[in-house]
């Protein structure tokens, strides 16, 4: 935990130092929510993947799988519908919470296919991803061939340092678009900053 002391100049007390300055700006951002499935850990980077953007070319003439019902998600999977022979979106749900238009641009694409009500349950290959098994519904799980997997299923802020100093909510800091915080002086920038 780091500790900051309010007044005209700002202490920053962390466990190997202090500091003093006038003001603060806190940049912690926010960490890709892992899935929890059984192998995700030994082959990120191999095959895993959070960021359709940064990854998305590898996979070029490949089958990929997004997994997530927001409209990171729904992006991601059509971002990839433009690079990769084909596109499964794994939805855990019976209904996206992303925007209706990217729900509907979804259906325009011949290379998507959409698994509602459905789970990724464990990721397969040893050095490589080879493919993923998923559970739908009350059926019994089954394996399916994959070259990559996008997770998208949101983000964890990294305020814990901070979450004693400034307010936030649901760890998020709350600062407006000015990045000003609850306590004068001290800012919040990125993604770890509350915003829509």
């Amino acid at each position: 935990v780091i500790k900051i002391v309010d007044g005209k100049i700002k202490t920053v007390i962390t466990e190997s130092n202090s500091y003093q300055c006038k003001c603060v700006i806190i940049a912690t951002g926010a960490r890709h929510r892992p899935l929890g499935a059984d192998g995700e850990n030994d082959l990120a980077g191999r095959g895993v993947s959070y960021c359709a953007v940064c990854d998305g070319a590898f996979y070029k003439g490949k089958n990929v799988a997004v997994v997530g019902g927001g409209d990171s998600a729904l992006q991601s999977a059509l971002f990839l519908a433009s690079y990769c022979k084909s596109v499964t979106l794994i939805h855990r749900r019976d209904e996206f919470r992303g925007e209706k238009a990217l729900v509907k641009k979804l259906g325009e694409k011949d290379n998507i296919k959409v698994l509602m009500n459905t789970k990724v349950v464990k990721l397969i290959g040893s050095d490589e991803l080879d493919g993923i098994k998923i559970a739908t519904g009350d059926e019994e799980p089954r394996s399916i061939p994959m070259d990559g997997i996008f997770i998208a299923v949101g983000q964890t802020p990294q305020s814990a340092p901070f979450e004693d100093a400034v307010a936030t909510e649901n760890g998020y800091y709350l600062a407006g678009e000015d990045t000003k915080t609850s306590l004068p002086g001290i800012f919040a920038a990125g993604d770890g900053r509350k915003k829509q």
